[in-house]
């Protein structure tokens, strides 16, 4: 109860900061400029190795849950750099598409596979780790969101619209 709780608090809290500060922050700035600081942002998805480290969490934190989750985060991470640098481009363009669409399955998959293996029924599972579904996994899902918005935009037009 209270791990799920805290997720939900996660997103609420995140989705307020993504509209009050966030978002007003990147709406009026071209593309590649509003695009940069959230793929900044997911470039420290390698912390999701954290789940296979020994140490960090539970010998018994299940790998059905946790080795997809880790790789998952370790795949996004470098998809964000490779869409850094090349911003501005068509092949960042479609890069920028490719790590968001990633991003995304992988967080869902971890929220999925998380269920099915019982961590939310035992959050001390993850040890060390239980701030990431509880406060970095809402933050990076709100933000998936708003790479949405910008990538849907067209790419000639501010994203100032709403």
């Amino acid at each position: 109860m209270a791990f799920g709780l805290s997720v939900l608090l996660g997103f609420v809290v995140w989705g307020v900061i993504a509209a009050r500060y966030i978002w007003p922050a990147l709406r009026g700035r071209r593309r590649e400029e509003a695009l940069r600081p959230l793929l900044l942002l997911h470039a420290f998805r390698f912390v999701g190795l954290a789940f296979v480290v020994p140490g960090v969490v539970s010998p018994d934190l299940p790998a059905a849950f946790a080795r997809p989750a880790a790789y998952g985060d370790l795949a996004t991470c470098l998809l964000a750099l490779l869409g850094i640098a090349t911003l501005g481009s068509r092949l960042g363009t479609v890069i920028v598409w490719i790590f968001n669409s990633v991003g995304t399955v992988d967080l869902l998959n971890a929220f999925y596979r998380a269920d099915r293996a019982g961590v939310g029924e035992a959050p001390g599972l993850q040890a060390a780790a239980y701030f990431i579904p509880t406060v970095l996994v809402p933050l990076l899902l709100v933000t998936h969101a708003l790479v949405f918005r910008i990538l849907l935009k067209p790419a000639s037009v501010e994203v100032r619209h709403d």
